[in-house]
C-alpha cells in the first residue's frame, strides 16, 4: 500500500437507516449487523457525480485531472427573504391603498364607502386563503400558473393579460397619488401663509407635478429591481416601519380628537348613493351643489377620459329603460333585488382596497425556509395590518373631515385632509401633515416597487412557458436579474403615467378591472383543481370542505369564487373606463402572447412545457470558500448528475440549517481523455440540471451555490473540490452499479491521497430513497442538522424528521411475541404509530393472543393496525410501502436476509436465556 494511504481505517456507520440493534426485554445487549464485502481493487464508482468510472488512485495524481477552471453558475433568483420582509413587500401595495381608496370609493357610492371598504378588507382574508393554497401546490404560482394548470394555455394567457393590467396600473396610481400628496402639502402651507394661488394653477400644477414625481419614482425602483430583490425588500421593510409609526400616531391623534369632540364620533350611514355625480363647492364650510349659471342645472362632474358625467351605474343607463335605471338608483331595502344590486355595485367600487394579494404569490418563491409556515405568517401580518390601517383611515376621514372639503380639495389627499382636521394648533397639524406626506410618499413609492416585482414575476412565468421570447429572461451580467423584462415593464408604466395626466380617480376607476378579474380566474381555477386533482399534495386547504363519499366539495372556495364573479360582472357594466381600457389592454396582450408563442414555434398543445432557467456563467481559476462567498461556519458539498434524481439534494436541503451552513451543489462534467479545454457555454442538459437545482432550492427556501466542474475523473473532482472548500460533509447519490462498500472504499482512498498523509476529518454520505450510509474519515466531521438546533421537545424533534414515527412489530403468535408486544407498547411514545405484521412460526399457530393484545391496546386508546404476512419478502415490501422507520422482530424472524434487504432499521429482540439448572427444575 502506498505510504500516503497509511491512515487509520475509516469508520463505516449506518445511522438511523441501517443500524441493526438487538433488544432484550431485561438486560439489553446491542449487536451491530454489517454486511461489508472486502473490495478488490476499487473501480471508483461515482454515485452522485456524473461521469465515467475513475481510475484507482496512486501516488501520482497526474492522471486525475480537474481542469484549472470551474464554472460558477448564477441564477436570476437564488436569494430568500424573511416573512417580515415578505409582508413588507406585499403591504407596500396592499396597505398603500389607504391613501386613495377612501376618496375613490366615496366619489362613486357616497358616505357609505367606509363600510364597504371594511367588508372588502374582511373578505380579503378568504382571498388570502386561496393564494396560500395555490402556493402550497406551486412554488412558482400565481394566476398564470394556476389557471393554465386548471383550464389550459389560452385561459392562462387571458388571465395573465388581465392581471398585467392590474400591475401596470398599480405603479402609476400609487406614484401619482404620492405626487398629489406632496403638491397638496405645498399649497396647504401657502394657504396658511395667506398666499393666494389661482385654483386653475393649483390643478395644473397638481397634474404635472404628480406626473413628474411618478416618473422619477418609477425610474428609481426600476433601478433597484435591476440590482436585485434583496435591495428592494430591504427598502420595503424600512418603508413599512415608517408607515407603522405614522399609522399609530394618526390613529391615536384621531382618538384624542374624538375624546375632545364627542359629537364627531358618529359612524357614517349605510345609504348607497348611485346617482350621477355633480360638482360640490365649499361655501362657508358647507357642501353646496354648483349650479350652471345659464341652465340653472347642477354642473356635472365629468370624466376626463370619456368626457361624460361620472355615473356609478356606468353603461346601464344607456342599456336599460329609464324606469329600470330609476328603480336601481332608488333602492328602498337591501333585501330586494335593487338593494342586493346596490351592495354588489358598492362592493365592486371598493374592491381595489385588496389589490396586492397576487403579489403574495409572486414573492412566494423568495420566502426563506420554512417556506409555507413563513408564508402564512406573512399573509396574516398583511391581513391584520391592511384591515386596521385601510378601514380605520376611511372611517376617520368621513367622520372628521367636513363633507365639502372631503369631496373637494382632499378627494385625492384623504389622509392629508385627516391630518389637517384633528384637534390641535395649526402648526402641529402642518407637521403631522408633513409626516403623513413623507411616509405616504415612501409607501406609495414602495407600491411602485411591489408592482414592478409582481409584473416581473408574472412575465417570467409566461416566458418560462415559451409564450414570449426567451431572450427576455436573459439575466443581467452583473446582478443576475431579468433586466430586459424590467425594461418592458418600465416602458408600460411610464406610458400609463403620461396618458393619465396625473388623474387619480381615472386611474382608480380603471385599476379595479385587473384586480377583480385576476381574483375570479384564480378562485375558479382552484375550484377546478380541487375536482380535477383531488389527490394532489396540498399542505394547506381553504376551509369549509364537505366530504361526500369519495368526493370533497370545497364550499369555501366556491363561495369565494361566486362573490368575486358577481362583483366582476357588475363592475363590467358599471365601470366604463375600467371595462373599455381593461378589455383593450387584456386582449391586446393576449394577441401579443399568442403571436409570439406561434412565432417561436411553440403553440400551446395543452401539455406541460419544460422550463429552462436562464443563467449567468463565469469561469474561475481559483475555487475556495472566500471566492465563492461561503462565510458560514459549515460547508456542505452535494454532488449531482441527473435532473431526474435529486433526492440527495432534497434531503440535504431539508436537513440544512441556513443560518450555519452553506450548500454547494456541483456536477462533474467529464471531458474526453487528454482534453483540458473548457467552454463556459451550458448545453441543454447542463441547463436542465441547473434548472432542477434552482427549483429544489426555491421549494426549500434555502440558498445554494451551483458549480460545474470539468474533469476527466468525477469522483476525484468531487473530493478535490471538498478539500479546496474545506467542506465538512460531502453528499453523493448511491450508485446503481457498484455496492456501497466498494463506493465508500474508493472515496476513502481518494481522500487520503488528496491529504498527502495529513489527517483531515470528512463525513461522506451516500443517499438514496431506501439507503442512508455514512463514511466518517478520521472521525468524521458531521454538520448539525436544522432539527437539532430548533427542536425544543421530543415531539418537535420527531416532526422535524429525526427519530422514528412509524414502527412495525413482527409477531409470530407465540407467548414470547405477546410479551414483546406489551413491552413495545409501553416503550413507545403514544405519538409513534405502531403496526403489527403477523408471520406465524408454523401453520398451526393461532392469532388469538395477538387479537387479544390488539384489543387491549385499543382499550388504552392506542390504535394498532395488523397485517398478515406469509413470507419475509411480504414483510419487507410492507415496510417499504408504508414508510416504516424501524422494524422490531423476534430472533426467530430476524434473519440475515431481513437485515440485508429491509428498507429501514431492524431491531432484533432477544429474550434472556434460561439457565440450565432453572430449565431442569
Amino acid at each position: 500500500m502506498p505510504e500516503t494511504l497509511r491512515h487509520p481505517p475509516a469508520r463505516y456507520n449506518r445511522p438511523p437507516c441501517l443500524l441493526d440493534v438487538a433488544i432484550r426485554p431485561r438486560k439489553p445487549a446491542i449487536t451491530v449487523h454489517k454486511s461489508m464485502s472486502t473490495p478488490s481493487t476499487p473501480s471508483g464508482p461515482t454515485g452522485g457525480a456524473s461521469g465515467s468510472t475513475p481510475r484507482p488512485p496512486s501516488t501520482s495524481t497526474s492522471q486525475l485531472l480537474r481542469t484549472t477552471q470551474v464554472i460558477v453558475v448564477g441564477s436570476v433568483m437564488l436569494s430568500f427573504i424573511s416573512f417580515w420582509k415578505t409582508a413588507a413587500v406585499v403591504l407596500c401595495d396592499l396597505a398603500s391603498t389607504a391613501y386613495y381608496i377612501g376618496g375613490i370609493a366615496e366619489s362613486a357610492i357616497g358616505k357609505a364607502a367606509p363600510w364597504f371598504i371594511l367588508s372588502v378588507m374582511v373578505f380579503s382574508y378568504t382571498v388570502r386563503s386561496v393564494y396560500i393554497e395555490s402556493c402550497s401546490m406551486f412554488v412558482r404560482g400565481g394566476v398564470y400558473r394556476v389557471v393554465r394548470e386548471a383550464m389550459g394555455g389560452f385561459m392562462g394567457k387571458l388571465a395573465v393579460s388581465a392581471l398585467l393590467f392590474d400591475y401596470i396600473l398599480t405603479g402609476p396610481i400609487s406614484s401619482v397619488t404620492a405626487g398629489q400628496y406632496i403638491v397638496s402639502l405645498g399649497f396647504e402651507i401657502l394657504e396658511r401663509l395667506q398666499v393666494h394661488v389661482d385654483p386653475a394653477m393649483i390643478e395644473h400644477f397638481k397634474s404635472y407635478g404628480s406626473m413628474a414625481f411618478a416618473v422619477l419614482v418609477t425610474l428609481y425602483f426600476y433601478r433597484q429591481n435591476v440590482v436585485g430583490i434583496h435591495e428592494s425588500a430591504d427598502k420595503a421593510f424600512k418603508i413599512m416601519i415608517a408607515t407603522s409609526v405614522m399609522a399609530v400616531l394618526m390613529i391615536v391623534w384621531c382618538g384624542i380628537t374624538f375624546a375632545l369632540n364627542p359629537e364627531k364620533a358618529r359612524l357614517p350611514g349605510l345609504e348607497i348613493d348611485l346617482n350621477p355625480k355633480v360638482v360640490i363647492e365649499d361655501v362657508g364650510g358647507q357642501p353646496v351643489v354648483k349650479m350652471d349659471a345659464q341652465t340653472g342645472k347642477p354642473v356635472p362632474r365629468v370624466n376626463p377620459v370619456t368626457g361624460q358625467q361620472f355615473d356609478p351605474l356606468g353603461f346601464l343607463p344607456h342599456i336599460l329603460p329609464p324606469d329600470s335605471v330609476a328603480y336601481l338608483r332608488q333602492h328602498q331595502s337591501w333585501f330586494g333585488f335593487a338593494g342586493l344590486f346596490a351592495i354588489l355595485v358598492a362592493f365592486g367600487h371598493s374592491i381595489l382596497a385588496m389589490s396586492g394579494e397576487e403579489t403574495l404569490a409572486q414573492v412566494y418563491r423568495e420566502v426563506e425556509s420554512p417556506k409555507l409556515p413563513n408564508f402564512r405568517k406573512a399573509a396574516l401580518v398583511v391581513f391584520v395590518y391592511s384591515l386596521a390601517l385601510t378601514s380605520l383611515i376611511s372611517f376617520f376621514a368621513v367622520m372628521l373631515i367636513p363633507d365639502a372639503a372631503r369631496v373637494g380639495k382632499y378627494s385625492d389627499n384623504l389622509i392629508g385632509g385627516l391630518a389637517m382636521n384633528v384637534a390641535g394648533p395649526d402648526i402641529a397639524k402642518l407637521l403631522l401633515n408633513g409626516f403623513v406626506v413623507v411616509v405616504g410618499s415612501l409607501i406609495l413609492s414602495g407600491a411602485v416597487n411591489t408592482a414592478i416585482i409582481g409584473s416581473n414575476g408574472v412575465l417570467n412565468r409566461v416566458a418560462e412557458d415559451g409564450v414570449v421570447p426567451v431572450w427576455l429572461q436573459k439575466p443581467h451580467p452583473k446582478y443576475g436579474t431579468s433586466y430586459r423584462i424590467l425594461r418592458v415593464i418600465l416602458a408600460l408604466k411610464l406610458f400609463t403615467i403620461l396618458v393619465s395626466r396625473g388623474d387619480v380617480l381615472v386611474l382608480g376607476e380603471a385599476y379595479a378591472f385587473g384586480v377583480v378579474w385576476s381574483f375570479v380566474f384564480m378562485s375558479l381555477a382552484m375550484v377546478i383543481l380541487r375536482f380535477r386533482q383531488p389527490n394532489l399534495n396540498r399542505e394547506y386547504r381553504v376551509p369549509l370542505n364537505l366530504k361526500l363519499g369519495s368526493v370533497e366539495i370545497p364550499f369555501g372556495l366556491i363561495f369565494v369564487f361566486l362573490v368575486l364573479f358577481m362583483a366582476a360582472v357588475v363592475n363590467l357594466f358599471t365601470k366604463e373606463v375600467a371595462t373599455v381600457a381593461g378589455l383593450i389592454f387584456t386582449f391586446s396582450f393576449l394577441a401579443i402572447f399568442t403571436l409570439t408563442e406561434r412565432l417561436q414555434g411553440k403553440p400551446h398543445t395543452g401539455g406541460k412545457s419544460q422550463h429552462l432557467e436562464q443563467f449567468n456563467v463565469q469561469s474561475s481559476e481559483e475555487v475556495n470558500a472566500e471566492s465563492l462567498g461561503l462565510r458560514k461556519p459549515y460547508t456542505k458539498l452535494v454532488a449531482i448528475r441527473s435532473p431526474y434524481n435529486l433526492f440527495m439534494l432534497e434531503k440535504a436541503l431539508a436537513e440544512t440549517d441556513p443560518e450555519t451552513t452553506s450548500v454547494v451543489v456541483m456536477t462533474a462534467k467529464v471531458l474526453p481523455t487528454g482534453d483540458v479545454s473548457v467552454s463556459t457555454d451550458l448545453d441543454q442538459y447542463d441547463q436542465a440540471l441547473m434548472t432542477a437545482v434552482v427549483d429544489r432550492a426555491e421549494k426549500a427556501g434555502k440558498r445554494v451555490k451551483p458549480l460545474i466542474v470539468p474533469t476527466n475523473n468525477a469522483m476525484h473532482a468531487v473530493l478535490r473540490l471538498a478539500h479546496e472548500l474545506k467542506a465538512q460533509e460531502v453528499i453523493l447519490g448511491a450508485s446503481n452499479k457498484y455496492p456501497a462498500d466498494v463506493q465508500m472504499e474508493t472515496i476513502q482512498l481518494y481522500w487520503m491521497n488528496l491529504q498527502s498523509g495529513e489527517s483531515s476529518p470528512l463525513t461522506v454520505r451516500l443517499l438514496s430513497k431506501d439507503r442512508d450510509l455514512y463514511l466518517d474519515i478520521d472521525g468524521g466531521n458531521r454538520i448539525p442538522k436544522i432539527s437539532e438546533r430548533q427542536a425544543k421537545s421530543v415531539a418537535e424533534l420527531r416532526a422535524a424528521g429525526v427519530g422514528y414515527d412509524r414502527v412495525l412489530l413482527v409477531d409470530d403468535g407465540s407467548r414470547a411475541g405477546s410479551d414483546l408486544f406489551h413491552g413495545v407498547l409501553t416503550l413507545l411514545d403514544p405519538q409513534v404509530a405502531l403496526a403489527v405484521a403477523h408471520i406465524p412460526a408454523s401453520s398451526d399457530v393461532s392469532t388469538a393472543l395477538l387479537e387479544k393484545d390488539v384489543e387491549r391496546a385499543r382499550a388504552l386508546d392506542r390504535e394498532v393496525s395488523v397485517q398478515v404476512c406469509r413470507a419475509e419478502q411480504e414483510l419487507i415490501e410492507l415496510a417499504a410501502e408504508t414508510g416504516i422507520d424501524v422494524i422490531i422482530a423476534p430472533r426467530a424472524v430476524a434473519t440475515e436476509s431481513l437485515f440485508k434487504d429491509a428498507p429501514c432499521t431492524v431491531f432484533m429482540a432477544v429474550p434472556p436465556e434460561i439457565p440450565d439448572e432453572v430449565a431442569k427444575d
